[in-house]
């Protein structure tokens, strides 16, 4: 004859063991959606800059233009909106456009790629229920995971401050990001990314 109590135990040992593999691969789900997905790039930022200049003594600018003619994969709007942004960002540190007798000279350079993410989603069916003819039966379950692709265009935009006098390089910002499909999303990322890079600009803004 079985005995009630030992059934009650091997049920609850079943139960604690089903659930920890339901925890395991739950957790080892969310590991793989992070690594997968981890190809958007969302306003990542690097710089560098000579620690042994002054920035604060320079107070007037030009745009050298675009490196490579690399802007030419920009339509009118969206180069206008990059300019306009890094205009904003360099008056706010008081810095004047003076294409007559700059101190700092600009450049800037674009690249857009196409890319591809891939997402992976695991749906875990415990498989618990009745059965058999005495009472409880268990299942180990099922673990279905579905996978996604989506395309997206990564652009990278660098931008170099040179010494007008001396003709060196002296910062440097690069910004890693995904570009916004809709125009209208453009006009508010494409000022928020360029105000991100120059937060790497030595010189805070005055206001």
């Amino acid at each position: 004859m079985v005995n009630p109590g030992e059934t009650a135990n091997t049920i609850n040992l079943i139960l604690i063991k089903t659930q920890i593999m339901k925890t395991k691969i739950n957790s080892l789900s969310v590991l793989l959606l992070f690594l997968i997905s981890a190809n958007f790039v969302h306003g990542q930022v690097s710089s560098d800059y000579d620690k042994d200049v002054d920035f604060s003594k320079y107070q007037t600018y030009t745009f050298r233009g675009w490196e490579k003619n690399s802007d030419q994969q920009l339509n009118s709007f969206d180069k206008e909106r990059i300019v306009n942004s890094f205009k904003s960002e360099l008056a706010d540190r008081n810095l004047t456009l003076d294409n007559d007798n700059p101190h700092l000279g600009i450049t800037l350079f674009i690249t857009l790629e196409e890319k591809t993410s891939r997402t992976a989603y695991t749906n875990y069916n415990g498989g618990f229920g009745y059965g058999r003819s005495w009472g409880y039966g268990t299942g180990m379950g099922s673990a279905t995971t579905t996978y996604s692709e989506s395309d997206y265009i990564e652009g990278t935009i660098v931008i170099d401050f040179y010494d007008e006098e001396t003709k060196m390089l002296i910062f440097q910002g690069t910004l890693q990001t995904t570009v916004k499909e809709k125009p209208k999303k453009r006009e508010k990322s494409i000022p928020k990314n360029i105000a991100k890079l120059m937060n790497k600009y030595p010189v805070k803004p005055s206001k």
